[in-house]
């Protein structure tokens, strides 16, 4: 998509984009985007589209989350300089702590923010799907701070891999309910809530997770996770005494991405997202959408998407469960295409390395979507050394160590002698 999109019209969609001109009024982020929906749902999404329009930037509902972000989530969260890995890399090392929010992600961001906005538009119940666990837990907490019952819809194969966060959700007052058709991962969790959500559009608010999906969700979540980045620009200011000279986030859906790259946008910096290369190129031995996918239509956007030649979507494969979906948001998509964001991939054998060398290194263990990040940075380190690295610690990985018990520690190639 990046070749077929002339120079002088990436130059434009990306002024716009740092202008925060996009999406623009059909929900579109230059070519990507939109809302496919069926008719069924077009009321409640309109009806969601006018609540944003209306509270989200309103100063009372400002205030509020603000608040609920200060004294509930514990923001801003810290930014730590990481000494040893600064050491080991070569280069200067600063992480943005997502791993210390309330429930142990970023997000938590984005979900209190929606919790509010269904109170607002008078929601009788919240629906919200997940893939590793974290958004699962971050709505059945801001649903129970704000009154709400939730219900929260879930993979098969997420719910074996992820069982402390099952188990946090139900502690947490949510109904968790297994889905078993499709991949039985994010994708078809996120196809079954769509489906609950047709039955009662009027009563149930649909908490999206990622930033996916029909317009107005890609913007709405964007807006909500922008604190991310907002903090780290300045505390690298404050602290770093200046801008990193290259900043890295995973990248699944991308909330977490997008809420630390879009208030970077127009500083004289490299942006790197890091998808999950699993174990292989070949389809459905990854989730690698921006790396290896094509354009296409999934879950209401058009986006770049896993499918084959006939354009049917394929399974794919992540260690790490909330990398494992077929699709990206639109704004990634459209920040590919202009060559603002350079986006990457790192194997599964690449992630549990740089989960092991930082846990070695600065007694972090971090989740197993975020260690893609960390092989990335470490590979770019490499090549350049001396400069300045942020990377989005996007969240904590106790949630992992089912999956990381099945991999025993390996050889420590990076301990000091």
């Amino acid at each position: 998509m990046k070749s077929q999109m002339g120079a002088a019209e990436a130059k434009a969609l990306l002024k716009a984009q740092v202008n925060g001109e996009l999406p623009d009024e059909r929900g579109r982020f230059g070519p990507f985007g939109g809302r496919y929906v069926p008719e069924t749902l077009v009321p409640a999404f309109e009806k969601l589209e006018q609540g944003v329009r209306e509270f989200l930037h309103d100063a009372a509902f400002q205030d509020e989350f603000r608040r609920e972000l200060r004294e509930w989530v514990g923001r801003p969260t810290a930014l730590s300089y990481a000494p040893r890995l600064s050491e080991r890399w070569g280069t200067e090392v600063w992480l943005k702590r997502e791993d210390l929010a309330h429930t142990g992600a970023h997000k938590i961001n984005n979900a209190i923010g929606q919790a509010l906005l269904a109170k607002r538009l008078g929601a009788k119940r919240v629906i919200a799907e997940t893939g590793a666990g974290q958004h699962g837990v971050a709505s059945a907490a801001a649903c129970a701070r704000v009154g709400l019952p939730c219900s929260v819809y879930m993979g098969a194969v997420d719910i074996e891999r992820q069982a402390p966060n099952v188990d946090r959700m139900t502690r947490l007052g949510a109904e968790v309910v297994a889905v078993e058709s499709g991949d039985k991962t994010l994708r078809a969790a996120i196809d079954e809530a769509l489906r609950k959500w047709v039955s009662d559009p009027d009563g149930i608010y649909y908490l999206l997770g990622s930033a996916v999906g029909a317009h107005p969700y890609p913007y709405l979540v964007r807006e909500l996770q922008s604190v991310i980045g907002e903090e780290a620009r300045q505390q690298m200011l404050d602290q770093a005494g200046g801008l990193p000279d290259a900043t890295f986030a995973c990248v699944g859906g991308g909330s977490n991405a997008i809420g630390l790259f879009y208030p970077l946008l127009g500083d004289d910096m490299e942006l790197i997202g890091v998808e999950a290369g699993g174990t292989g190129s070949g389809l459905g031995q990854n989730a690698a959408t921006l790396a290896t996918g094509t354009p296409g239509v999934l879950q209401g956007s058009y986006t770049m998407i896993l499918q084959d030649d006939d354009g049917q979507v394929q399974e794919t494969h992540s260690i790490s469960a909330g990398l494992d979906y077929s699709g990206v948001g639109p704004e990634h998509a459209l920040l590919q295409a202009t060559g603002r964001v350079t986006y990457v991939a790192a194997s599964d054998d690449e992630a549990l390395d740089a989960l092991e060398e930082l846990c070695e290194t600065e007694g972090i263990l971090t989740a197993l979507e975020t260690s893609h990040a960390f092989a990335a940075a470490r590979e770019w380190s490499q090549a350049n050394p001396g400069k300045r690295v942020l990377i989005g610690n996007s969240g904590r990985g106790d949630k992992d160590m089912p999956t990381l018990t099945k991999y025993p520690p390996r050889i420590r190639k990076h301990a000091s002698a």
